[in-house]
């Protein structure tokens, strides 16, 4: 069985590199990886993980292996992958890792695959997409899983359409609906990587821009406040009524997109739904906009419809694309309208991705140790797992906070007492 596919092994140095930094920034996964090493909770286990290919990534591949899980990595976006990770984690650690940053269709979909290929009895999705192909076209790989992970909104989106139409074989716990996961690494990660990534394409200022943000999630609300933070002018566009009203009361314009088409210098997409900007916001656009999106897949811009009013590509810097219309203005696309975070930056800093994969390591357990008593669905993250984790992050920053008096304890479990 094909134990790798990778773009250079002799990367390997620089990926432990990379590795090495990241972890030191991840201390709550260390911990648990010095129990797993003890206790070994993962001993024989076979595991898919299809995961962006990242030093933090890297971070919990080596937590669960250290619990002795069998392990196959494969990425779950083209461009996210980073080379040296991927040789560092085949070569030094041994997994079988199968990405290479910018495969094509055809090798993103081999490299799923390939990570099935050994009949997987935990499944690491983060997208949905492994999930979904079992479901699909290897229905009989399906008899071994015990259970699965999800790590980000759209695809516990996906997984709760296939548990609400009866078709989700096994337990999925939501990782990315733990507190610890989505207030963190949601919010500040995404805010953080995702202007990042922007101002690696571009070097712009975004001083005095006007900053459209399409979607007021987690991660919506991180990526307003990071924009603000750097000096630009922020509209939000949004569908839900509480969260447009959520924008506004934090100092937000919220306009429809049809609204803010004409006035944005930036424009990113972080809602997980599809064409949610499209041709009759393009043709809106002043000259030197900039697109980009933030959310997984890449159907939040409606890219064959960008492709139709402006079919000539210029590629100006290494994520920038110079896409004209036939008038002459010109728009600017990002990452070819993949995760800007990742495919023009490096991702989430390690220090909120040391929550996240802390909570993928301890559901990974969860499942293994109980997942029998868990039904076919989608599950949220147990509160004890939640607040560990916060636990441990909080004792290694050494922050102390108090706890509750045998007094208040009863108080707050009865009701007899009042004013």
């Amino acid at each position: 069985m094909t134990t790798m596919d990778i773009c250079d092994a002799s990367l390997a140095p620089r990926g432990r590199d990379r590795i090495e930094w990241a972890e030191r920034a991840m201390p709550v996964l260390a911990a648990i990886r010095g129990r797993f090493a003890a206790t070994r909770p993962l001993a024989g286990v076979r595991v898919a993980a299809c995961m962006h290919v990242t030093a933090e990534t890297a971070a919990l591949m080596r937590t669960l292996a250290a619990g002795g899980a069998l392990l196959r990595l494969c990425a779950s976006n083209p461009l996210s992958t980073q080379d040296d990770v991927a040789a560092a984690l085949a070569v030094d650690d041994g997994i079988a890792v199968f990405a290479r940053a910018g495969e094509d269709r055809a090798a993103y979909f081999a490299h799923l695959e390939a990570a099935l290929a050994g009949r997987p009895q935990l499944v690491m999705d983060d997208g949905a997409d492994l999930t979904t192909l079992v479901h699909t076209t290897h229905a009989a790989l399906g008899e071994a899983v015990v259970g699965g992970t999800e790590e980000t909104t759209t695809g516990v989106t996906r997984m709760r359409a296939m548990s609400r139409e009866g078709a989700l074989r096994w337990p999925v716990i939501a990782v990315n609906d733990a507190t610890t996961k989505h207030m963190f690494d949601n919010r500040h990660g995404t805010g953080q990587s995702t202007i990042d990534g922007i101002l690696r394409a571009t070097n712009r200022l975004l001083a005095g821009a006007c900053f459209v943000v399409c979607g007021y999630g987690w991660c919506g609300r991180g990526l307003a406040a990071r924009a603000a933070g750097m000096g630009a002018r922020v509209i939000v566009t949004e569908v839900d009524p509480l969260r447009a009203l959520e924008a506004v009361m934090d100092g937000y314009q919220v306009l429809p997109i049809a609204q803010a088409a004409p006035i944005g210098d930036f424009f990113c997409t972080v809602t997980g739904n599809r064409r949610v900007i499209g041709r009759a916001e393009f043709l809106a656009m002043k000259d030197g906009a900039v697109i980009a999106n933030a959310g997984h897949f890449d159907v939040e811009l409606d890219l064959e419809a960008l492709s139709e009013l402006a079919p000539v590509r210029r590629r100006l810097r290494p994520a920038l694309d110079e896409r004209a219309l036939a008038d002459g203005r010109r728009i600017y696309l990002l990452a070819e309208g993949r995760l800007v975070n990742l495919a023009a930056a490096e991702g989430h800093p390690a220090d909120v991705m040391d929550l996240s994969f802390a909570d993928q390591a301890l559901c990974a357990e969860q499942l293994i140790v109980a997942g029998h008593a868990l039904t076919a669905g989608v599950h949220p993250v147990p509160a004890a797992i939640d607040r560990e984790v916060a636990r441990l992050k909080l004792r290694a920053l050494g922050v102390a906070i108090d706890t509750l008096t045998d007094e208040q304890r009863a108080y707050l479990g009865g009701w007899q007492l009042g004013t």
